[in-house]
């Protein structure tokens, strides 16, 4: 789980390393303008989208320049259409135009990851499952781009190798078996999920008989799963991965798993396309 605590450090911490990349010793084109002068300026939208990413923007603001005003006409979690505005902001134009990339660059990105996870759960609203992102995240990145994907109605698998066990094939070939590797991970950290990644009906079986808490189904056949959720009932719950995408979810989902997980939610990053006008 993503403490408000933890994002935020990680939020000032993103953006301070985004500056620094675009800004270095100091934006020399704004300083053209004279430094009194101020400015507003407005962010549109060019594309229907899923928003997020607001805190990130004002972040940008508050380190450039604390004395700029920025009004919201959006929320994270809205879905906008194109040249919608998304927000006005009011201030020395030298620090609007500095900041104008950095800060556009988390909304697009972050709201990129929303529209699309919007667009999976849209998919399956019909059914009870629950989409899942992974852990193929932007470097650095991770706590940003898992925040998005709440904001487009999915939901975060763990966030990092710290906070619950996910057993796959070679930690099981190092254990000696499934029951052995269950065994140990309640002895490390008693009071952490346990999940089995399981590559067939028998090893799924064994997780079960393991006690597993999660169970991966690992690229069984819709045949397979379908069985999966008929012999596992309330044991443990189950969660389907492996090469899913648009044109395979809708079935997989209707199979009655209680989960999918989807790498393409985060790491095939489409952004928005945004634009800023100075007034």
């Amino acid at each position: 789980m993503i403490t408000p605590e933890r994002l935020r450090q990680a939020r000032i911490e993103n953006v301070a390393q985004s500056l620094r990349e675009d800004m270095g010793d100091g934006d020399i084109t704004a300083m053209l303008i004279p430094e009194h002068k101020r400015a507003t300026a407005r962010v549109i939208t060019r594309e229907s989208a899923t928003i997020a990413g607001r805190a990130w923007v004002e972040e940008v603001f508050r380190q450039v320049d604390p004395t700029v005003t920025l009004d919201w006409q959006v929320a994270d979690g809205d879905t906008v259409a194109p040249d919608q505005l998304l927000f006005t902001m009011d201030g020395a134009a030298r620090s609007l135009l500095g900041a104008e990339r950095a800060a556009l660059n988390w909304l697009q990105t972050l709201s990129g990851v929303a529209t699309a996870c919007a667009a999976y759960a849209a998919r399956v609203a019909h059914t009870n499952v629950r989409l899942l992102d992974t852990r193929k995240t932007l470097p650095g990145l991770r706590l940003a781009q898992k925040y998005a994907v709440t904001c487009g109605g999915c939901y975060n698998h763990r966030i990092g190798l710290w906070d619950a066990f996910l057993i796959k094939e070679n930690h099981i070939a190092a254990c000696g078996s499934i029951a052995d590797a269950v065994r140990a991970a309640r002895q490390i950290a008693p009071g952490k999920p346990v999940e089995v990644e399981t590559e067939n009906l028998d090893e799924l079986e064994q997780a079960l008989s393991a006690g597993a808490d999660i169970i991966m189904l690992d690229e069984f056949t819709l045949e397979d799963m379908r069985t999966a959720v008929a012999r596992t009932g309330d044991r443990a719950k189950l969660e389907a991965s492996g090469g899913i995408n648009a044109s395979t979810l809708v079935p997989i989902a209707e199979t009655g798993v209680d989960y999918i997980s989807i790498g393409a939610l985060t790491k095939d990053v489409k952004a928005v396309d945004l634009s800023m006008r100075l007034d």
